[in-house]
């Protein structure tokens, strides 16, 4: 049983990530990239992680990907095998953004570092 738990969880997540990569059509969802896909052992609910590569407005992104949420689900339900398709929740993962952020302090304060050693200010 739990063989096919992981199975069908796969297939959803490897599904959903090409339905959003190949199949969705909306020039203002821009360049995504779906970086995880978790889903609930009963399969009623998965949940998807996406990041907007060079997007100046993700949130709103995320807003014309929610407004696709429906084909997404129905392509799903054509794809898969199971009784019930699980319902779809989109949050924004902005782990690359605070990631840059994080290097970005961290170079600054290296440099600080730097002009402190070597006497300057």
């Amino acid at each position: 049983m739990a063989k096919r738990k992981e199975r069908i969880a796969t297939l959803i997540d490897k599904n959903i990530r090409d339905i959003i990569q190949f199949e969705v059509k909306n020039d203002k969802i821009g360049f995504i990239s779906v970086t995880d896909v978790v889903t609930s052992t009963d399969f009623s609910y998965t949940k998807v992680y996406v990041s907007f590569l060079g997007a100046k407005y993700p949130h709103q992104n995320l807003e014309e990907l929610e407004k696709a949420k429906g084909f997404i689900r129905s392509s799903l339900a054509k794809k898969l095998d199971i009784r019930k398709v699980p319902e779809l929740t989109f949050y924004l993962d902005d782990t690359f953004d605070k990631i840059e952020q994080l290097e970005n302090a961290l170079k600054k304060d290296e440099i600080k570092i730097n002009k402190i050693k070597k006497g300057e200010k």
